[in-house]
């Protein structure tokens, strides 16, 4: 079954954790510590379909956390991981989904990704 596109009508940045790097290329670490600062880089942008599955809201440290759901697909041609986190880009703000799950089309697993992803709770 192909993917319509008339069904991709959200805007996502696609993005990756990598480690800061200067004007050389050399990876930035912090000379007392050690630490290698780490910043999302845009993979890039794409055209989606975003579908909320489920929420929820529990008690966790004393707060009141909540969690939303949802299956995001797209086109498959950014080698999307499930370390990658999406950027839903509204008009008055952005929404931050972290990617659990990459799963391929059914057909070919070639023409898209279906992407099961969360927000609401840092994940890191």
């Amino acid at each position: 079954m192909a993917l319509n596109a008339g069904e991709l009508r959200h805007r996502v940045r696609i993005e990756r954790r990598q480690a800061e790097v200067d004007s050389n290329g050399d990876v930035i670490q912090d000379p007392q510590t050690g630490e290698i600062p780490f910043v999302w880089a845009t993979l890039g942008r794409r055209w989606a379909r975003i579908r909320p599955h489920s929420g929820r809201e529990f008690v966790e440290s004393m707060a009141y956390q909540s969690e939303v759901t949802a299956r995001i697909t797209v086109r498959n041609d950014l080698g999307i991981t499930a370390s990658d986190r999406v950027v839903h880009e509204k008009r008055d703000a952005e929404v931050v989904y972290n990617v659990a799950a990459v799963l391929p089309d059914p057909d070919s697993g070639l023409e898209y990704v279906t992407l099961m992803v969360s927000c609401g709770v840092n994940e890191g």
